[in-house]
Order: C-alpha cells, then sequence, then structure tokens
C-alpha cells in the first residue's frame, strides 16, 4: 500500500511570545513581550527560499494536503504571509496555529488574503488566571478573546484548541459552550503527552482521560451540525465511541487509528521530519534529503506503517481504528511499537476478534476512479479534503450503481450526500459538520475588500447586489460576506443565465434574449389565467 500525506504539521519557528508550561517545542522567548524585528528570524530555521522548496516538494506528493503552520508562534515569522500564499496557490488548505495574542485587524485581513483558510487557537480556561499561568503572560487570556473575534470580524473561520490539565479539566463542557458561543467550526481538546518542556508536568490520571473521552463524545453529539467538537492525540477515542454506540459514524468512517508516520508527519523549525509533534524522532533533515525521499524511504515511518505492535496494542480488537498513541509508547518507552500504557482498555473485553472497516468507509483511501466522472464533478470533489476523497468516491460510485447511473455528475453527487445523510448507516462522514450554520436574526457583515467591488457597480444596480448577496449568504449561513463570496455568487448566477439563453435558443448573452424571456413569460402568464 502507498502512503501519502494528508496533514503536515510545521513548525515554522521556534520564537514564541508566551512560555506555556506544557510546549512540547524547546521555544526561544527572549522576546516575549514583543514582535521580533522584522529580519531577525532564528538563524538554525529554514530561511524562506529552503521553505519555499519544501512547499514545493510536499505538493509534488500532494498538492491538496493540509498544511498547519504553527510554532512558537508563527506570525512570528517575518515570512508567514509569503509562506502561505504560495503553499495556497499550490493547492493546500493551509491553517494557523496560534495563541492569536498578536491578531488584530490588518494581521487578520493579510492572513486572510495571503490564503490562510482557518485559525487554530490555543484557548485553555474560562478563568483568566489559569489560562494565563498556563500560557506564562498575564493578559494572554484577554488578547487571545480579542484575536477570535477579530478572526471572525474579518470572515477567518476559527478553531478552538484546549489541552486538558488536572487545573482545567472540569472545564470541559464550559469550554465547548464557549467555543460554540464564539462561532467556531471546530473544539479541539488535546491530551498532553509528557515532552519538551512539559516533560515534568504530571498529567492527568488514566482514569480522567478516559471520562474526558466519553464526555467528548457526548458533547460531539450534542453539537451536531452545529459544531464538530473532537479529541486530538487520543486515538483511543474511537474505542470509546464504539463502547458508547457502535453504529457511531465515528467509529464507521475512520480508520488506520494513530496517523503518525502514516498520513501526518510534523517539520521542525530546523528542517528535520518527524512522525508526530511529540516525537523528536528525526526521519531525515530536508536541507539534506527531499521531502518525498524522507517520506518514502524513513525506516522509522516504514516501521510506523507496517503496525507490528507489541504489548496489549498488538492484540487489541480495536487495533484497526485506534493504535494507540505511538508518542505516548515512545516517551514511555523508547519503542515507538510498544503499548500505549495510558489505556486501561483490556483486550478480549468484546470477543478478542479484531474489527475491521469496509474499504469504502476508510479516510486515506487512493483517488480511484471506476466509473465515468464529468470535469464539473471532478472539480467539486477536489472540496473534499485529500484524505476523504477516496472514500468519497466509492461512497458516490456505489450510489451511482443502484441508481443505474453511468456518469458521476455534480446533481448526482448531491444525490448521494443527501441520501447518505438519511441513512444513519452509510451517513457521509462530517455532512452535518461541512454544512453552514443558517444565520438567525443575525446582521450579516462585509469586509471592506467586498464593500469596495459593490460601489464600483452602477448605482441602480446597487441594492440588488446588496440584496442578493445577503439572501444567499444567510441560506449558507455566512456571517460574513467576503470578496472571495462575491466571485462565487456572480459566477453561479451568470452559469444560471447562461444557461437560460442557450433554452431560449441563443449561444451567448445577448440583449435580445431578454426580450425573447419577457414574451416567453408573459404567455406562461396567459396560460395560466386560461
Amino acid at each position: 500500500m502507498k502512503f501519502i500525506p494528508h496533514v503536515i504539521s510545521w513548525n515554522l519557528t521556534k520564537t514564541c511570545n508566551l512560555l506555556c508550561s506544557h510546549c512540547y517545542l524547546p521555544t526561544n522567548n527572549s522576546q516575549q513581550h514583543n514582535i521580533i524585528p522584522k529580519g531577525k528570524n532564528n538563524q538554525e530555521e529554514l530561511n524562506t527560499d529552503a521553505a519555499h522548496k519544501v512547499i514545493d516538494e510536499i505538493a509534488e506528493l500532494n498538492p491538496n494536503i493540509i498544511l498547519i503552520l504553527t510554532g512558537g508562534e508563527p506570525l512570528l515569522r517575518k515570512d508567514l504571509f509569503y509562506l502561505s500564499r504560495h503553499a495556497s496557490r499550490k493547492g493546500m488548505m493551509v491553517l494557523l496555529g496560534t495563541n492569536a495574542c498578536l491578531i488584530n485587524d490588518d494581521i487578520a485581513t493579510k492572513l486572510k488574503d495571503n490564503g490562510i483558510s482557518g485559525v487554530g487557537i490555543s484557548f485553555d480556561s474560562m478563568y483568566p488566571d489559569v489560562h494565563d499561568s498556563i500560557r506564562g503572560l498575564k493578559g494572554s487570556w484577554e488578547m487571545a478573546i480579542k484575536g477570535m473575534k477579530t478572526c471572525k470580524r474579518q470572515g477567518l473561520e476559527i478553531q478552538i484548541q484546549t489541552t486538558v490539565f488536572k487545573r482545567n479539566y472540569d472545564e470541559i463542557p464550559k469550554l465547548v459552550a464557549f467555543a460554540n458561543e464564539m462561532g467556531a467550526k471546530v473544539f479541539n481538546l488535546f491530551f498532553l503527552v509528557c515532552t519538551g518542556r512539559g516533560q515534568d508536568i504530571t498529567d492527568i490520571t488514566s482514569k480522567q482521560y478516559e471520562d474526558a473521552l466519553k464526555q467528548i463524545y457526548k458533547l460531539h453529539n450534542q453539537y451536531e451540525g452545529k459544531m464538530l467538537v473532537s479529541a486530538k492525540c487520543a486515538p483511543h477515542y474511537r474505542r470509546i465511541a464504539y463502547e458508547m454506540n457502535p453504529e457511531s459514524a465515528l467509529v464507521k468512517y475512520y480508520s488506520g487509528g494513530c496517523p503518525a508516520g502514516t498520513h501526518y508527519c510534523r517539520i521542525t523549525p530546523e528542517g528535520n521530519v518527524t512522525p508526530c509533534p511529540y516525537m523528536d524522532t528525526s526521519c531525515g533533515n530536508l536541507r539534506e534529503k527531499s521531502f518525498a525521499e524522507i517520506w518514502n524511504d524513513s525506516g522509522t515511518l516504514k516501521e510506523l506503517r507496517e503496525s507490528n505492535l507489541k504489548g496489549r496494542c498488538g492484540e487489541c480488537e480495536f487495533m484497526s481504528m485506534c493504535k494507540g498513541c505511538r508518542a505516548r509508547a515512545y516517551v514511555t518507552t523508547g519503542d515507538q511499537m510498544e503499548e500505549d500504557s495510558w489505556c486501561e482498555y483490556e483486550p478480549g473485553k468484546y470477543g478478542g476478534k479484531k474489527i475491521t472497516l469496509k474499504a469504502e468507509n476508510t479516510f486515506g483511501l487512493k483517488k480511484e476512479f471506476e466509473l465515468s466522472w464529468s470535469e464539473d464533478a471532478k472539480k467539486r470533489l477536489e472540496r473534499v479534503p485529500s484524505f476523504g476523497r477516496g472514500m468519497v468516491i466509492k461512497r458516490v460510485e456505489q450510489y451511482a450503481r443502484e441508481k443505474g447511473y453511468s456518469e458521476i455528475t455534480p446533481n448526482i453527487m448531491k444525490e448521494a450526500k443527501e441520501q447518505m445523510a438519511v441513512d444513519k448507516k452509510t451517513m457521509f462522514p462530517l455532512h452535518n459538520i461541512l454544512k453552514k450554520r443558517k444565520v438567525k436574526n443575525g446582521k450579516i457583515e462585509w469586509t471592506n475588500e467586498a464593500l469596495e467591488r459593490v460601489k464600483k457597480a452602477p448605482d441602480f444596480v446597487r441594492p440588488g447586489i446588496y440584496k442578493l448577496m445577503e439572501k444567499r449568504a444567510k441560506e449558507r449561513g455566512y456571517k460574513t460576506i467576503t470578496s472571495e463570496f462575491l466571485s462565487e455568487i456572480r459566477d453561479e448566477s451568470m452559469k444560471f443565465t447562461s444557461k437560460r439563453m442557450k433554452k431560449l435558443g441563443f449561444d451567448e448573452l445577448r440583449i435580445e434574449a431578454f426580450d425573447v424571456a419577457k414574451e416567453k413569460l408573459k404567455s406562461q402568464k396567459k396560460k395560466r389565467r386560461n
């Protein structure tokens, strides 16, 4: 089986404005109260040219990868906007991992204009003193909330990232509710792996770990269709979901377990490739080898892909959907294939037979077409994250065969999606999460760029544009109208008009077509009266 990367977390810099007690990266905090002056990047870090080259190399393996740019604090890297723009133009979905303390309207606008699709913001407590003590800077709680609001105001989607400690363990439901109120699309609860600066921190107990995962599963169901609630660095979450509901889509549509080294890796500021952020085992350095060479040839990565697990993990019924946390196994035993000691589950509780998933329900499948797909359908497929495309192809083609279709079109994709949403057993994964939220009694905001574009339209046209755009925004759940949204609706309207013109017998849009359309409408009205 050929493995390709679907998600990469890239620590662009060690420099940070905070001093988080649990950070896995030995960061440079000498400038923790000020933005680093331009031109003073750490000499050990990959420079702009090297980073540009790495992005090109990643794109050769998967141009549609999810690329997470983080740190340290990535906003302290002077070439962040250049690198994010380059990655986005290659076709990558670029996300930013930040503490949000440095985000203002100008920076949020630049992030959006330079290809950042969403911002993951670290937020650890509803209580300012607790958050500030974890993050190492008084006032960071207030700055983080200000950064969240700024992102939303500028039309940037946000995710809330919380690391669970004993200090905030009892706050999990409140933090999830807060994330939803802030309009976050995703809430991720991270579980500490004691490495880096956090290696001497006492983790929550294994019982609290299990209980926290159960809370997350219940909250996932509670906020379904509003916000995705998930657990990170906790592959046991799938087993918890199975125990609470064997028919859960979380069980049926996720496979492979811990993604470290299989579909996911990390790049350090110095250019080392590691299986995940919590594992410091270097699989190779990007100054010496290409990304493809390291990804395809590393012995460390090959061992993870072979999945010859030891101890309880090797015997467990849930191995195909869990595998245990490989970072915890490595940190506690020095062997990445050993059992994960933080899991309390004893194999055999459910009969000992290994649970397997159907190929068509597996994320990370190779993209293979068996039926004919129209060009428009293929373009629509490109909207699906790369890790889900192979699975979507299989599910849509299965639906098409059942209905007797020989070619996949956007309409058939839409039908398949709707059918899968009706039938919970074949529900398209994340269907309710990916659809936009309806805006209820909320005022639609406009970005300055979008307003400036409308001002260029003739006076008599503007009221119609405002009305149409706000109507479409409410229908699709957008809270902010951006320049990109204007283009999207314009293109849709032009396509619709062009189709109508062709039905009227015109090959191109001409003024005579409107006269014909008026006469046809009058004729239809007369027929209705008669």
